[in-house]
């Protein structure tokens, strides 16, 4: 749990500090750290999809369920005690390190996905949104001609060492006769 609040000031701190720092890039790199193992904007996983939660809950409630949820579930708040039994009562670890601005920040990168997601004139229930790309001959070249002339100098050597075993089995041969 220290270490996690280290990173998160680490980036911070990278980020500016908060200065002049954009609050959905950096509650991506939190959701990313700290939520998106449980959670996704579009998709139930562990935990419930979280497009919209600003618009189910009050961010006040959200702030303390994301640095409490057993607080306010023991404290008896019946949409926390809801979704704790709607999802198997996994307990959601606590992030009482996560400031009211950094769950903020998270909530404003919610939005700014899932705004991508209703430019569509049809909404999406779940979109894969890849960490990778493929490859692709126009903006891999480079690695393409790396790979061709691997083969090449693996099908060289090859035939290197078939020359190179015709000669001594040919010498071999002399020798013998």
């Amino acid at each position: 749990m220290k270490n996690r609040s280290l990173l998160v000031a680490f980036l911070l701190i990278i980020s500016g500090g908060g200065l002049y720092a954009n609050p959905v890039e950096d509650g991506k790199t939190i959701f990313v750290s700290r939520c998106a193992a449980c959670h996704n904007v579009n998709r139930i996983l562990t935990g419930p999809a979280l497009a919209g939660v600003d618009q189910r809950r009050s961010m006040d409630w959200i702030v303390k369920f994301v640095q409490s949820s057993q607080a306010l579930i023991k404290s008896g708040d019946k949409d926390a005690v809801a979704i704790y039994h709607q999802f198997n009562q996994v307990v959601m670890p606590d992030h009482a390190d996560l400031t009211s601005d950094n769950i903020k920040s998270i909530v404003e990168y919610i939005n700014a996905s899932t705004q991508k997601e209703s430019d569509a004139p049809f909404v999406k229930p779940s979109k894969l949104e890849t960490h990778y790309l493929p490859p692709s001959l126009q903006r891999d070249y480079g690695m393409f001609l790396i790979y061709l002339m691997a083969v090449g100098l693996l099908v060289a050597l090859l035939l290197f060492i078939v020359r190179m075993n015709t000669i001594a089995e040919a010498t071999r041969k002399k020798q013998v006769d």
